[in-house]
């Protein structure tokens, strides 16, 4: 198993980009088309991404600075709901907030995948985060 990092600076409070990441209507401004979330440890954590069904659960969840989720596509023999996980650390910085992401426990042939969405996907969190509109995300999937 693998595990991709990366990390962005958010121009908003930690505990601003932290509602981005356990609301429905944070996690779609950068996101998924929709979410159910319940953002409590054991709590559903499921986005519909272009389609793509992820479902997990809450994990960890330490206001503002740190959620854990699992993270796997429903009905995916290689990835499946909560097969992996996801933690964002948020960190107070002079300009704003520093969002440390880990996706870890990734088969070997889905990080380029996942690398490819998270490059898509934490420039939006930090448009939305900060105040902006990210717009419509037309990101696909890389075929496996």
């Amino acid at each position: 198993m693998a595990e991709y990092r990366d990390a962005i600076e958010i121009a908003a409070a930690p505990e601003t980009v932290f509602e981005y990441l356990t609301t429905e209507e944070g996690m779609t401004a950068w996101m998924g088309q929709c979410a159910d979330l319940d953002p409590r440890p054991g709590g559903r954590f499921a986005v519909d991404i272009t389609g793509h069904p992820v479902r997990g659960e809450f994990l960890h969840v330490e206001s503002p600075t740190r959620v854990v989720v699992s993270w796997g596509l429903a009905g995916n023999e290689d990835l499946p709901a909560g097969a992996s996980t996801v933690e964002f650390r948020l960190t107070r910085i002079a300009d704003g907030t520093r969002v440390d992401l880990r996706h870890s426990d990734l088969p070997d042939l889905d990080v380029p995948g996942h690398a490819d969405g998270w490059a898509n996907f934490l420039p939006r969190l930090a448009i939305a985060g900060a105040g902006g509109d990210a717009g419509q995300d037309d990101w696909r999937p890389l075929p496996r």
